[in-house]
């Protein structure tokens, strides 16, 4: 009788301290933001479509969303959309200079001081191979497209042109060509020049490389990546930095069994962190100095091909979207990307197909857009607490 006394003193005196606190879920159990629904309204020109969101970003106060319309016939046009709050969007103006242009996806944004830039492509041509090009804001806030020569993207050598980066050194695309990784750069975010074939960034003897994603950091950029050694059937992990975009140097990124490909890079707490799938998850490697150490990882990859297809800081910790044959994962780390919890989006969003999910962060307030293929959402939320 004694120890059921206890017992339930002990209970007492647990409820009591936990009172004005909002519970903590176990480790186990995934975090639930409060996700509020946001509206985004229609391209100011051109007649209706459906909205097609692809990618988010925050720089100097403003909130960014890039994406498309589609009409019923499934011919697109490039949209944008801004805001100062992150609650009430207005579309931005939109000044196409090319015939696929006019056609456009946006989907990779980067900013700067509270200027826009973008990637868009739509597939045309005989071999219906992407028509990329840049698109960046001009001072009375329309979103321009800089005009390029064919081959600047596209041509016999394009592979990709993946990611869009901003930062103090200027502007640069991270991507592939034939001959291996390749970066594009600009000191203003309109017209960029090619880098590519470049010692050490390009692919050599030690094997095929490839360029996913680019950040700036006060010393010039990074950029995440991976290499196909000779006579291997998988990647392994890679970095590059530089300080002026031109001239680069290599980091081999610790993986078991070869690993697989950096695909997302992001910096916190003063340092780059790179998110990638391996073959028993998702792997995190953060910068120590001129080198890289993994970290640690977090979740499963599924049946099908698995991806990291968002990564941004938020407060001090990160935000991940991942997807695989399953569909997409939130995931929410801290420690500079040492820990991670599972945390539930606002809707589940299937895998492949037209289905897109990315994420931005100000402060500890995170944006989420989603395209499940049929239509796309813009969601809200403060970026949960992993403990305390």
């Amino acid at each position: 009788m004694r120890m059921r006394r206890r017992v339930a003193l002990l209970g007492f005196l647990a409820v009591l301290a936990g009172c004005g606190r909002a519970p903590v879920p176990p480790a186990d159990e995934p975090l639930r933001p409060r996700w509020q629904p946001l509206t985004l309204p229609a391209s100011p020109s051109g007649g209706p479509g459906r909205v097609l969101l692809r990618d988010a970003v925050s720089c100097g106060g403003r909130w960014y969303v890039v994406g498309a319309l589609a009409n019923a016939a499934g011919q697109t046009r490039p949209a944008a959309w801004h805001s100062g709050d992150g609650r009430s969007w207005s579309a931005l103006p939109v000044s196409p200079s090319s015939f696929y242009g006019r056609q456009h996806v946006l989907y990779a944004a980067a900013c700067r001081d509270g200027r826009l830039a973008a990637l868009g492509a739509k597939n045309g041509g005989a071999h219906g191979n992407p028509r990329t090009g840049t698109w960046s804001q001009s001072s009375g806030g329309q979103l321009r497209e800089a005009p390029a020569p064919f081959e600047l993207y596209a041509g016999p050598r394009a592979v990709s042109v993946a990611r869009l980066a901003a930062g103090p050194a200027g502007w640069l695309i991270a991507g592939t060509r034939v001959g291996g990784a390749a970066v594009w750069t600009s000191p203003d975010g309109g017209r960029f020049t090619i880098r590519e074939g470049v010692p050490e960034l390009a692919g050599d003897g030690r094997g095929r490389t490839f360029a996913y994603d680019a950040v700036a950091v006060p010393s010039g950029w990074w950029v995440v990546g991976a290499v196909l050694p000779p006579g291997a059937t998988g990647l392994a992990p890679l970095a590059w930095s530089s300080a002026d975009g031109r001239a680069w140097r290599r980091v081999s990124l610790p993986a078991p069994d070869g690993g697989g490909p950096a695909q997302r890079v992001a910096v916190v707490d003063g340092a780059a962190v790179a998110v990638g799938p391996l073959a028993d998850g998702f792997g995190v490697w953060r910068q120590a100095g001129d080198g890289w150490r993994r970290v640690g990882g977090f979740g499963a990859t599924g049946a099908g091909v698995s991806s990291v297809e968002s990564l941004v800081a938020a407060g001090r910790g990160l935000v991940a979207v991942t997807g695989d044959g399953d569909g997409h994962g939130l995931w929410v780390g801290v420690d500079a990307g040492g820990r991670w919890r599972a945390a539930v989006m606002p809707a589940a969003v299937p895998a492949g197909g037209d289905a897109a999910v990315a994420v931005a962060a100000q402060g500890d307030r995170l944006l989420l857009v989603s395209d499940d293929g049929k239509a796309s959402h813009a969601w809200s939320a403060t970026v949960p607490t992993v403990d305390r």
